[in-house]
């Protein structure tokens, strides 16, 4: 039913004179936690009493890792452990280390020149595919699981496993070592810690099979993985 005119220009000042609604309170964005470890943090990590609690001798024996060999370091971050694989392989070896922060992999390239490794090559990779060349004897991620699982986009991880497994020889060792679940010492706080069963069920699902499962004590865990038909015999 159409209104008459004065009604209409009644009711249209009647709505116009109620008081303005207040606008809804602006939500505050959410703060998003950086997923990716920072270049300018390097100091933090790399104490003088590193090489003590991680043990990087043992985990390259237990790799089966030696003079000659060829390894990938995946989320090799400021080049701490790309040092030590270097200086193990020798210039008979090569190292690819790999990172998907460009700053990372230029610092890596900045360090082997000063030390004269010059059979390192750093690259950069991504959330799913390293860049790493094929029949690598050996494929290494240190401390880098958490930040390279991504909550929303959970197949990457998935999908980088099975890049890298790619690129092992068929006797090839891929180890992933990380912090024991729990508290103390270095690392991470409990909630940000990875539990060896979900590093298990990522191998799993790209294809690799768990040959190995070491505590190095006090603080640091390895798992190494190989192909299905691997004939990787790590160390004991």
């Amino acid at each position: 039913m159409r209104l008459p005119a004065v009604t209409a220009i009644l009711v249209f000042f009647s709505v116009s004179l109620l008081p303005a609604q207040p606008a809804p309170p602006a939500q505050p964005a959410p703060q998003e936690r950086p997923r990716l470890f920072p270049p300018q943090d390097l100091g933090l990590i790399e104490t003088p009493d590193r090489i003590e609690w991680q043990k990087p001798d043992l985990i390259m024996d237990k790799l089966r890792i030696a003079d000659g060999s060829r390894v990938g370091e995946i989320g090799a971050g400021g080049g701490w452990f790309t040092i030590l694989l270097a200086r193990r392989v020798g210039p008979n070896g090569k190292v690819w280390a790999e990172d998907v922060q460009a700053p990372m992999v230029d610092f890596i390239g900045r360090r082997v020149q000063r030390e004269n490794l010059l059979w390192v090559k750093a690259l950069l990779g991504t959330s799913t595919d390293p860049n790493l060349p094929a029949k690598l004897d050996a494929v290494l991620i240190a401390f880098g699981y958490a930040e390279m699982n991504d909550p929303e986009r959970p197949t990457d991880i998935v999908t980088l496993f099975g890049n890298a497994a790619r690129s092992l020889a068929p006797e090839g060792c891929f180890g992933v070592v990380d912090f024991l679940p729990g508290s103390g010492g270095p690392g991470p706080e409990p909630k940000g810690r990875v539990a060896p069963e979900e590093v298990i069920a990522t191998a799993k699902a790209a294809g690799l099979n768990l040959l190995a499962q070491d505590r190095i004590p006090p603080f640091v865990y390895l798992l190494v993985f190989g192909k299905e038909t691997s004939r990787c015999a790590p160390s004991q």
